[in-house]
C-alpha cells in the first residue's frame, strides 16, 4: 500500500537547520523505540496498540456479538479524546453524510451536555426502540467520572431501560480497569472494553475507544492498525531526512520560536474535517502548558485552528494572506479523489465561470488548490503539505500514527509534558463546586 507524502519546500526554513534542530530529537526517538518493547509501561504506550493482538481479538468478538443484536443506532457517549478520534475516523472513511445513505448502523455522537443536542438525540432513537429496534449505548470515559459523559450516560440509559427489559445487553462501557466506572458496569453486567492506564485519550483512537465503534461500523480496523504501524517505523528512523515526525517536529518548533505560535490544519477535503479537529485537540492539550518538565513557569503553548478547502477560502483566507504573519499552515490533500463528478459540458450557464465546462470536481478543487499554495509561496507564508494516497483506513492510519508521535517530539524540544493536562482539571473542580452548592 501507498504511503502518506511530505512535502517541506515552501516551509522558508533551510533543510540544513531542519536537520540541526531534528538532531535535538534523537534522544526522544530512542525513548519511543525503547516504549515499543515495553509495552503499557510508558508514557509513549499509545505506539503499542497496532501490536495488540489480545485486545484486537477482545474487541473483534464484542463487534461480532452486538452486531447480533442487529442495532440500528450506535450511540458514542464521550467528549474530547473519548470521541474526536472516532468521529475522525469515521467521517474521513464514511463521510459526513454517512447516517444518510441508509447504512445499516447510523451512528450518533453524545459528546457535550446541550440539551438541544440530547434532545435531538432521544427524538431519533425514541420511536424506534417504540417499534423494537435495537440501540447500542458505547459509553467512553478514561476516569469513568467525566461529568458530562455520565449525566448523557443516566439519560440515555434510563430511555434505554424504559423499552428494553434486557437493556444491559445493549451497552459497553470503554475504560480505565480500575476506574468507578468499569467497577460499575462489571456489578450491573455491562460489557467492557479496557483502556490501557499510560494510553491518554486523545493518543487513545487505536485502542477500544476508536476499533470497537467504528468496527461496528464497518470500518477496516486492520488496515487502521497496519497504517499506524508502517508510520511508526518510519517515524523512528534514525535517518532524520527519513523521519517524517521528526521534520515536521522540527518545522513546527523552529516556527514557534520565530514568533508563529499558530498552527492552521487545512483540509482539502470536507470529509476531513473533524480529523483536523482530532489534530487540534492533539496539539493544545498536549503542547499548551503552564511548566516545563522542571517545574518552572513558562506558560508555553501552539494554538492550533482548523480550515477546510475551499470552503474556508471564503471566510479566513483574508486573514491567511493578509493578517499578522503569526501563523504556519499544514495543508494536508488527498491523491485520489473518486468519484469523479463533471461539470457539464457545454449548457446556458457556460457564461458564468468561464473554463470549467467538462471538468471534473476533481480538477476544480485541484487547481484551487494548486492556486493557494501559490499565493502562499507569493507572499512569503509559510506552509508544508501532507499527501494522503486516498482515504482508505490505512492511509488515515498513517495521518493519525504520526501526529501523535510528532507530538511527542514537540513536547520533547518545548520541555513540557505531552501526556498530561493539569489544567483541565481547573474547569472540572469549579463544575463540581458549583453543582455541588446547588
Amino acid at each position: 500500500m501507498e504511503t502518506l507524502k511530505l512535502f517541506y519546500e515552501d516551509s522558508l526554513i533551510p533543510k540544513d537547520r531542519i536537520l540541526k534542530t531534528a538532531e535535538k530529537i534523537r534522544p526522544e526517538i530512542e525513548r519511543v523505540k525503547d516504549a515499543i518493547s515495553r509495552g503499557y509501561d510508558d508514557d509513549r504506550a499509545s505506539i503499542n496498540l497496532p501490536d495488540d493482538k489480545e485486545m484486537l481479538k477482545t474487541i473483534k468478538s464484542t463487534i461480532e456479538e452486538k452486531l447480533a443484536l442487529k442495532p440500528e443506532h450506535l450511540i458514542v457517549i464521550g467528549i474530547g479524546g473519548s470521541n474526536l478520534g472516532t468521529v475522525a475516523v469515521q467521517e474521513a472513511i464514511l463521510g459526513k453524510l454517512y447516517n444518510l445513505t441508509k447504512p445499516p448502523i447510523k451512528v450518533l455522537y453524545a459528546d457535550t451536555v446541550d440539551s438541544y443536542l440530547i434532545n435531538s438525540i432521544i427524538k431519533i432513537i425514541k420511536p424506534a426502540l417504540k417499534s423494537g429496534g435495537s440501540i447500542l449505548l458505547d459509553v467512553v470515559s478514561k476516569s469513568g467520572t467525566t461529568t458530562e459523559t455520565v449525566a448523557n450516560f443516566r439519560i440515555l440509559l434510563n430511555l434505554l431501560r424504559k423499552y428494553r427489559k434486557e437493556y444491559k445487553d445493549y451497552v459497553v462501557a470503554t475504560c480505565d480497569r480500575d476506574s468507578m466506572l468499569w467497577h460499575l458496569a462489571v456489578k450491573e453486567g455491562f460489557t467492557t472494553l479496557e483502556i490501557p492506564q499510560k494510553v491518554g485519550g486523545r493518543y487513545s483512537v487505536f485502542s477500544s475507544v476508536g476499533l470497537f465503534p467504528l468496527g461496528l461500523l464497518g470500518i477496516q480496523i486492520d488496515d487502521l492498525l497496519n497504517g499506524a504501524k508502517h508510520m511508526r517505523g518510519k517515524c523512528i528512523n534514525g535517518d532524520l531526512e527519513r523521519n517524517p515526525a521528526a521534520i515536521t517536529a522540527s518545522i513546527q518548533f523552529l516556527h514557534y520560536k520565530n514568533g508563529k505560535n499558530i498552527v492552521d490544519y487545512f483540509l482539502f477535503s470536507s470529509d476531513l474535517e473533524s480529523l483536523g479537529k482530532w489534530c487540534r485537540q492533539l496539539t493544545a492539550e498536549s503542547l499548551g502548558k503552564e511548566l516545563d518538565r522542571n517545574g518552572r513557569r513558562v506558560n508555553v503553548g501552539i494554538t492550533p485552528t482548523v480550515s477546510v478547502g475551499s470552503t474556508d477560502l471564503h471566510s479566513v483566507a483574508q486573514l491567511y494572506l493578509g493578517g499578522p504573519y503569526d501563523k504556519f499552515t499544514t495543508f494536508i490533500s488527498i491523491k485520489d479523489r473518486r468519484p469523479r463528478v463533471h461539470v457539464p459540458s457545454v449548457d446556458e450557464y457556460s457564461h458564468l465561470v468561464p473554463g470549467i465546462d467538462g471538468k471534473s470536481l476533481e480538477k476544480i478543487l485541484n487547481a484551487i488548490f494548486e492556486g493557494t499554495k501559490e499565493a502562499f509561496r507569493k507572499d512569503k507564508r509559510p506552509f508544508i503539505e501532507i499527501s494522503l494516497p486516498d482515504k482508505s483506513e490505512y492511509s488515515i492510519g498513517q495521518f493519525m500514527q504520526l501526529e501523535m508521535i510528532k507530538t511527542m517530539y514537540l513536547g520533547h524540544l518545548l520541555n513540557v509534558n505531552p501526556f498530561d493536562q493539569p489544567d483541565v482539571e481547573k474547569y472540572k473542580r469549579e463544575t463540581r463546586r458549583i453543582l455541588a452548592g446547588e
